[in-house]
């Protein structure tokens, strides 16, 4: 009988210790787990916490595209040990957004970190994008809080190529769609290209008119990444989904085009922006496509209401 007591109130202790804990914030946090996926000998995908991570492992060292949420950076790094015992030698930033780039900061100071020009303008000031819920600009962006640690100190307006021959890298600028500084990441070697959240998946696009998003050019971009890579690249790495192809690019091009046609047939005929928002559906010959975010169905449809009322450049 006393043992069974004795027992009793240790584990009571033990239950109220781990109460005490959690209050403090002392609970154990769940483990950053990153899948990884091999496409080719020497290139790989990275999901989870935040976009997709391609690792370019290179005769000299590592390249690696987005570097995902707060707190994903080392983890990153870690995964990669795993690969390839070579350096990182290069990160490139597809885009702005945190969800690609806040793992920047834990990167050594000696990668060499490279995005479009207008990029690097946004991660300067990391404003929230046009769909969240919370629009506050924080006092400071996580890289003012590492010292600039993870910023850009290269950039490039339309094209830039790094390296040569099997290890060569093309990085395009086609224009504004997500936000006004998408990269395309070219691996031509390998036929493949990392397309950043230009085409995060099957979807309806986010596009943050904070950061220069665009309804009305989305369509153009993404058909000009379409017809300067047609002939010489076979897999797409998408921003959160699974690698697509060339013809999947193709539809998606004519699902934008096809969005913005709606709004301006709707905005010909009187209806409001609510009005279209609460009415679009999505057409049933795109198969496979994600259900609707209203949130993001508003935000895209005042924002193509915007543009065709006023032109675009």
């Amino acid at each position: 009988m006393k043992r069974s007591i004795v027992l009793g109130i240790l584990i009571g202790l033990g239950v109220l210790s781990m109460a005490v804990v959690a209050q403090q914030g002392g609970g154990a946090q769940a483990p950053k787990v990153i899948d990884v996926e091999k496409l080719k000998d020497n290139l790989f995908v990275l999901k989870g916490g935040g976009g997709n991570t391609a690792v370019f492992i290179t005769a000299n060292g590592v390249v690696v595209v987005d570097a995902k949420n707060p707190g994903w950076g080392q983890p990153i790094l870690d995964k990669i040990k795993t690969l390839t015992n070579k350096p990182v030698t290069t990160l490139i930033n597809t885009h702005t957004h945190g969800d690609h780039v806040s793992g920047n900061v834990e990167f050594p100071s000696t990668v060499e970190v490279i995005v479009q020009e207008n990029t690097k303008t946004n991660m300067a000031k990391m404003i929230p994008n046009s769909t969240a819920q919370d629009q506050t600009v924080p006092p400071q962006t996580i890289f003012q809080q590492n010292g600039g640690r993870g910023l850009p100190k290269r950039t490039f307006k339309d094209k830039m190529t790094l390296f040569k021959g099997a290890d060569e890298v093309d990085l395009y600028y086609f224009g504004r769609g997500h936000t006004n500084g998408d990269a395309w990441v070219v691996f031509p070697a390998l036929r493949t290209v990392h397309a950043g959240d230009i085409f995060s998946g099957k979807n309806l696009p986010l596009l943050d008119a904070n950061n220069g998003g665009s309804a009305a050019l989305i369509a153009d971009s993404l058909e000009k990444g379409l017809n300067a890579l047609n002939k010489t690249v076979d897999t797409i790495i998408t921003g959160h989904s699974t690698q697509m192809t060339m013809a999947d690019l193709k539809e998606y091009v004519s699902f934008n085009r096809d969005f913005v046609n709606d709004v301006r047939t709707a905005k010909a005929a009187g209806k409001s922006i609510d009005d279209i928002a609460g009415s679009w559906k999505m057409p049933a010959k795109y198969t496979g496509y994600a259900p609707l975010d209203a949130n993001r169905l508003k935000n895209n449809v005042k924002l193509a209401y915007t543009e065709l009322g006023r032109g675009s450049n």
